[in-house]
């Protein structure tokens, strides 16, 4: 059984619902999109960890759901209304055209020796559940316990000190730096050119690096899982929407439970 800080829950299908149909900000998520329009893909997990999924797609329940095809991101929106995703994320892959991959059969490992290929977004993935807790163990007490993706307000309050120090050293050396709440965590990204053109020998020097000092996934930086929740979308794990941090002083007393910036509608309604 998952435990999260009071008030953070599996949202229902009629939740994801409601939030995709009338709360999901497709007009900030085009501006997001901007000039990568035409090189982005996306995906979605429709019930892997909730086990709640549209019944008519049951059968996907665990499966990563690619979309390649989409032309607005209003698109997006109705994929999000058909599968009523547990999640949605995007793939930090940059591809000189991404309905090439339509057409493509190779496994995806090979993505980055393909002539499509054109650079990943450098990102770190801090997860509260990594962090070493006084009161809840190590990760590997939490995966013994079955409580991997659990987390507690102590250990959210670690990665979130630490997302603004990460991002704060990070922009010593580059000059696009972003932070995204999750929903659980944070992401830390790089937009930079010479950040998407780091080979994976080199960015695997900088997971082991980073990873000595924050509480981040090392995989995600090296570019083993190439997927990140997508800004603007609800994580259904827990009720909460993913939101781009735009100043770092909105994290220095941010709180999952009762933040308006980050709880969705329907946890306001009676």
């Amino acid at each position: 059984m998952k435990r999260f800080p009071s008030g953070m829950r599996p949202s229902t299908l009629e939740e994801r619902q409601q939030f995709y149909g009338h709360e999901f900000d497709v007009r900030s998520l085009r501006r997001w999109i901007g000039p990568r329009h035409g090189r982005l893909k996306f995906a979605m997990i429709l019930g892997r960890h909730t086990g709640i999924v549209v019944p008519r797609h049951a059968a996907h329940k665990n499966d990563v759901v690619v979309i390649d095809k989409w032309d607005t991101a209003s698109d997006l929106r109705d994929y999000a209304l058909d599968y009523l995703p547990e999640g949605t994320y995007y793939d930090r892959n940059r591809y000189r055209d991404v309905s090439k991959c339509v057409e493509c059969g190779e496994d995806r490992r090979g993505c980055a020796d393909c002539y499509n290929y054109c650079g990943q977004q450098l990102a770190f993935d801090l997860d509260p559940e990594n962090v070493d807790c006084p009161w809840h163990g190590h990760i590997g007490q939490k995966i013994d316990r079955g409580r991997k993706l659990s987390f507690c307000m102590y250990e959210f309050n670690v990665v979130r000190k630490q997302a603004m120090e990460l991002a704060s050293e990070l922009r010593r050396e580059y000059d696009r730096v972003g932070m995204v709440y999750s929903g659980r965590g944070f992401h830390v990204v790089v937009d930079d050119e010479r950040a998407y053109a780091l080979s994976r020998s080199e960015r695997k020097k900088v997971a082991r690096i980073f990873g000595r000092r924050y509480a981040i996934d090392e995989w995600v930086t090296e570019g083993g899982s190439r997927l990140l929740r997508l800004p603007y979308s609800l994580n259904g794990l827990v009720s909460r929407k993913c939101v781009i941090i735009e100043e770092e002083r909105d994290l220095v007393e941010f709180d999952p439970r009762s933040s308006d910036m980050v709880l969705p509608g329907f946890v306001h309604s009676p």
